[in-house]
């Protein structure tokens, strides 16, 4: 388990997105790699998600290479079909039925639920569901999932979709362009995370506020981290039109991170109309992210190397020092951060 050693065993005990619900068919397995194990998707009985280790009991041969017959996972070595659970079903060579007892490979927890196919990679039995994109049992949303890798670390992530000073500049423009407007904040602890809520936001500058957004009335926004790696970003604005960012992050091995990002809007009846358009430009911001991450992943290695000091934050860094002290705590099994605490915090957007 290459990743465990790094993040702490007790961040296994955790819901993690496997892959898009359109990813997972019913002839192909899908391989994946989760915390630096090699897993394998399918789909068995009644189309229900299972998740492998990705290795044939027999003589190690990948499942994933194999293929998905009448619900079973079948190796593309011998032969030899596994189910949903990991138990073996057939081995070809010993003839019809013939099955020697307690031949089994690992299998995780699978969960399907708006739109993605969810694991659980930790020990023991999971104790909570899934957490839940909001809008998805919301008539009038239109969706769309996007899967992107990112490198660098889950808080390095979580950080930057949830954190607004940055879009100013990365998405100058297209998101957001500095205005100078003092913006007051109000950040919380929440038992499962943290949130910040903005209020006297600008809006404008930029072709989101141009399609949502009127100039008049009152936007609500509010920037939400739910523990351990999934950020939530929701704007309502005040003619009716909303929408909701989702991302959950999965890490893949060494410094890479798989982000499955649910992009809900609600836009009255032209929502598949404006998904045209708002999809790629979607698509571009999310890689604009990708693209600063990626330099900051290579000097944080580089600092590391030389023995750098660490990097620093201030109080406009809304939810980072929650979301790295929720995360830090998690991996060491300490009470996290006590919910309830409230601040108000000026900043200049």
């Amino acid at each position: 388990m290459a990743a465990g050693g790094d993040t702490g065993d007790r961040l296994l005990r955790h819901w993690y997105a496997l892959c898009r619900s359109r990813d997972l068919g019913h002839r192909a397995p899908l391989p994946v790699r989760l915390f630096g194990r090699r897993l394998v998707a399918f789909r068995g009985e009644g189309g229900r998600p299972a998740a492998l280790h990705d290795r044939c009991v027999h003589r190690q041969a990948p499942l994933s290479a194999g293929r998905v017959c009448a619900a079973r996972l079948q190796c593309p070595y011998h032969g030899w079909a596994y189910d949903g659970s990991g138990r073996v079903v057939q081995v070809p060579a010993l003839g019809p039925g013939q099955v020697p007892e307690g031949l089994r490979v690992a299998s995780l927890p699978c969960v399907e639920q708006d739109g993605l196919v969810w694991t659980w990679p930790g020990e023991g039995e999971p104790d909570r569901p899934p957490p839940r994109v909001p809008t998805c049992d919301e008539p009038g949303w239109t969706r769309f999932i996007m899967k992107t890798r990112f490198r660098g670390t889950v808080e390095a992530c979580l950080e930057n979709f949830l954190d607004c000073p940055h879009a100013t500049f990365v998405h100058r423009g297209w998101f957001r362009s500095p205005t100078g407007v003092p913006v007051t904040a109000r950040v919380t602890s929440l038992p499962d995370g943290a949130q910040a809520e903005y209020f006297g936001e600008p809006r404008r500058r930029s072709v989101i506020w141009a399609m949502f957004s009127p100039p008049g009335g009152t936007m609500q926004h509010v920037d939400r981290f739910i523990a351990p790696a999934t950020s939530r970003v929701d704007y309502v604005f005040p003619n009716g039109l909303a929408y909701n960012i989702t991302s959950t992050c999965s890490p893949v091995e060494g410094d890479a991170i798989e982000v499955y990002t649910v992009m809900s809007f609600r836009f009255r009846g032209l929502g598949p109309l404006v998904r045209l358009f708002f999809e790629p430009l979607s698509r571009w911001i999310i890689r604009q992210d990708v693209r600063m991450l990626d330099r900051v992943a290579d000097n944080r290695a580089a600092d590391a190397a030389a023995g750098a000091p660490p990097a620093r934050s201030t109080e406009a860094d809304l939810l980072g020092e929650s979301i790295w002290r929720w995360r830090a705590a998690l991996a060491r099994g300490e009470p996290p951060p006590a919910a309830g605490a409230v601040r108000d915090v000026r900043l200049v957007l």
